[in-house]
C-alpha cells in the first residue's frame, strides 16, 4: 500500500501512526521515575519520517515540546547525518537553543530501522527532576549556573549505553537514581515506537512512510492555508506588558496575513533581563505555532504541515529572542504570554472567534528531604482559571495554554511528605462576562518534613490580570504566600519545617457583557459556589431570594 491514498485509506493509516505517538506516551508515563513526568505529564512524544519530518504527535503531549521538538530534530541529524546512524543507536540533547529553551529537558531520539533501511525516526521530551547546578529557579544570573548542558551526543551505540556520558550526567545531579530511570523511561518509549512502526508497516505493506508523509503533512498544510485564508490580510498589531523581575517587560507582537501564510514580528520587544526567564527562539516560535494552530485547525493532528504556513522574527536579544548565555530557566513563565499574545492581535482579523486571557498555570519546585530523610526535587503545578470564549465558559483551574496536570494530592504527599491543607476553588476570580472566565485554584501547604526545603516559585499574573474579550472583565490576580506573607512569585525562599505555602491562582477573563449572561447560568454558578452572591449582584445584575431560590435581573 505505496502511493496515493484515497481519504478512507488516508483517515485509517493517520490514525494509526497517531496512535503509535499517544502507544509511547503511554509507555513513558508507565516507566517514568519522577512524578512531573507519569502524574503531570511534562513530556511529549512524536514521530519522524526518514527525512526527519514531523509526521505525528502524541495528543497526551505539551505544547511547547510539539513545537520545539521538529527543530530539535533537524539539529540531531545535522551533528549526525542519517547515514552515521545504525540500529541501536540513542541521541540526546538539553541544549535549551536546539531542545526546549531551558537546561532541565532532554530531548531522546532513536532512528527506526526495519528490514536493513533506516524509515522513521522517534523522539520523547521530557523534564528532568534535577540537572546539577544551583537547582531549578529563576534566580540564575547566566545559564551556566542552571545546571549541566548536554551537547548533542550518542547515549547509546549500537544498542550499548554510553557509560562515560551517563556518569557525567548523574555525577552532577543530586537524585541520580531517579535521573536515570528517567532518561531510561525515554530510551524504553523510543524502542517500543520503533517497533511498532515495524509492525505497523509489515501489517499495512509499506516498504517506507515518505509517500505516506507526504500526503499526511500536505492534507494539514494546505487545510492551515485555507483557514489562513479566511482571516481578512493585513497587519494586526498586539502589545502589552507582563510582569519581570524588577519591573514591567514590554510585548510587541505583529501579525501580518498575507493569503494563506502568516508572518509574525516581535519587533518592540524588551531586551533580556539578568534573570532566568528569558526566552530563546525556539520556545516562541513553539507558541506562535500554538496560537495559530489553536485558531484554524484545532482538530487536525500536528505535524509538520501545520507550521509550513507560519513565519516569525525577532530582533536577536531580546526577551523572546535570548542569546547563550543568557539564563532561561523559568522561559514558560514569560514564554506562555506568546500566545495571548498572538490571540490579541488576530482578535482584531477574526472578532469573537479568539479566548479571553488565562490565568495560565504554577509552579512549586520544592527540594530537600522528606521526614524519611531522602532527597527530593519534585515539582508542583497548580492552575489558573481558562479564558471564556463567546458561547463557551472558560474551565476552572485549566493551565491555558500548557496543559499541565495537577499531581494527586496522595502521590505529593507521600514523595515530599508535605501536607496539602486545602486546594478548592477561589470563586469570583474568573473575570464576568456573558460567558464567565474560569475560576483559580487555592492550594495551602504545610512543611512537614521536619527540614527545611528550598522552595522556588515560578509564575506570573500578579500584577496584570488575565483580560476579558467582546466586554468581558478581567480574572482575578495571583498571589503567592509564604506564612501568609505576600512573596514574589518569581522567587527562591526556604520553608522551614511547620512553615506554610499558599498560591492563589489568577482567574480567566470572562467574554461578552455580564449584563448578557442568561440568569439561570448565574443562579446555578451561585449554586455550584463558583460565584458569590455578591458578585452575582454587582457583576451581572442578578438578585436571587435566598429563602425561594428565585433569581431575576434588576
Amino acid at each position: 500500500m505505496n502511493g496515493a491514498y484515497d481519504p478512507v485509506e488516508l483517515g485509517i493509516l493517520w490514525d494509526r501512526v497517531v496512535s503509535i505517538a499517544d502507544e509511547i506516551v503511554t509507555a513513558l508515563i508507565a516507566t517514568s521515575f519522577s512524578t512531573m513526568v507519569r502524574e503531570s505529564g511534562d513530556l511529549s512524544c512524536m514521530l519522524f519520517d526518514a527525512r526527519g519530518k514531523s509526521l505525528a504527535q502524541g495528543a497526551y503531549s505539551v505544547p511547547s515540546f510539539t513545537g520545539t521538538g521538529p527543530p530539535t530534530m533537524q539539529h540531531m541529524l545535522r551533528r549526525f547525518p542519517p547515514e552515521t546512524l545504525e540500529p541501536g543507536d540513542v541521541l540526546i540533547t538539553n541544549d535549551p537553543w536546539m531542545g526546549t529553551g531551558h537546561l532541565y529537558d532532554i530531548n531522546v531520539m532513536r532512528p527506526v530501522f526495519h528490514r536493513g533501511r533506516l524509515v522513521a525516526f522517534t523522539l520523547s521530551v521530557t523534564h528532568l527532576p534535577d540537572i546539577g547546578g544551583a537547582g531549578y529557579a529563576t534566580t540564575a544570573r547566566d545559564v551556566f549556573e542552571e545546571g549541566l548542558w548536554i551537547p548533542i551526543a550518542k547515549l547509546m551505540r549500537a544498542g550499548r549505553i554510553n557509560d562515560e556520558l551517563m556518569e557525567i550526567v548523574l555525577g552532577n545531579v543530586r537524585l541520580p537514581d531517579m535521573v536515570r530511570g528517567d532518561i531510561m523511561a525515554n530510551v524504553t518509549c523510543n524502542e517500543v515506537g520503533g517497533r511498532l512502526i515495524g509492525e505497523f508497516m509489515d501489517e499495512c505493506g509499506l516498504a517506507d512512510l515518505s509517500a505516506l508523509s507526504d500526503q499526511i503533512i500536505l492534507t494539514t498544510e494546505q487545510a492551515m492555508r485555507q483557514a489562513l485564508r479566511r482571516m481578512p490580510a493585513g497587519t494586526y498589531r498586539n502589545a502589552f506588558d507582563v510582569e519581570g523581575v524588577d519591573g514591567a517587560v514590554r510585548y510587541a507582537v505583529a501579525a501580518t496575513l498575507d493569503g494563506g501564510s502568516i508572518a509574525f514580528d516581535f519587533t518592540g520587544t524588551d531586551p533580556i533581563v539578568n534573570r532566568g526567564i528569558n526566552v530563546p527562539f525556539c520556545y516562541t516560535s513553539a507558541f506562535c505555532n500554538y496560537a495559530v494552530k489553536a485558531l484554524t485547525i484545532p482538530q487536525l493532528p500536528n505535524n509538520e504541515g501545520a507550521a509550513r504556513p507560519i513565519a516569525l522574527s525577532a530582533p536577536p536579544g531580546c526577551l523572546l529572542n535570548a542569546e547563550r548565555p543568557a539564563p532561561t530557566g523559568g522561559r514558560h513563565v514569560m514564554g506562555h504570554f506568546v500566545a495571548p499574545l498572538i490571540f490579541g492581535a488576530l482578535a482584531q482579523a477574526i472578532p469573537g472567534e479568539v479566548q479571553a486571557d488565562s490565568g495560565m498555570l504554577s509552579q512549586l519546585n520544592c527540594t530537600g528531604r522528606n521526614r524519611q530523610g531522602q532527597p527530593i526535587a519534585s515539582l508542583f503545578f497548580a492552575s489558573g482559571g481558562f479564558g471564556a470564549l463567546a458561547g463557551i465558559d472558560g474551565r476552572d483551574a485549566c493551565p491555558g495554554p500548557s496543559n499541565m496536570i495537577g499531581t494527586p494530592i496522595e502521590v505529593w504527599e507521600s514523595e515530599t511528605s508535605m501536607r496539602v491543607l486545602h486546594k478548592e476553588i477561589v470563586a469570583d476570580s474568573g473575570g464576568a462576562g456573558a460567558w464567565r472566565g474560569g475560576n483559580g485554584q487555592r492550594i495551602k501547604q504545610r512543611n512537614d518534613t521536619g527540614h527545611p526545603l528550598a522552595i522556588a516559585c515560578f509564575a506570573a499574573r500578579d500584577r496584570f490580570p488575565p483580560q476579558g474579550v467582546d466586554g468581558g472583565r478581567p480574572g482575578g490576580l495571583r498571589q503567592f504566600l509564604l506564612n501568609d506573607q505576600p512573596i514574589d512569585p518569581k522567587g527562591r525562599y526556604v520553608l522551614a519545617p511547620g512553615g506554610t505555602i499558599e498560591t492563589l491562582e489568577a482567574g480567566g477573563g470572562g467574554a461578552g457583557d455580564p449584563r448578557a449572561r442568561a440568569v439561570e447560568l448565574v443562579l446555578a454558578d451561585v449554586r455550584a459556589g463558583l460565584v458569590s452572591p455578591a458578585a452575582a449582584r454587582r457583576d451581572y445584575g442578578v438578585e436571587i431570594d435566598p429563602a425561594t431560590g428565585r433569581a431575576w435581573r434588576r
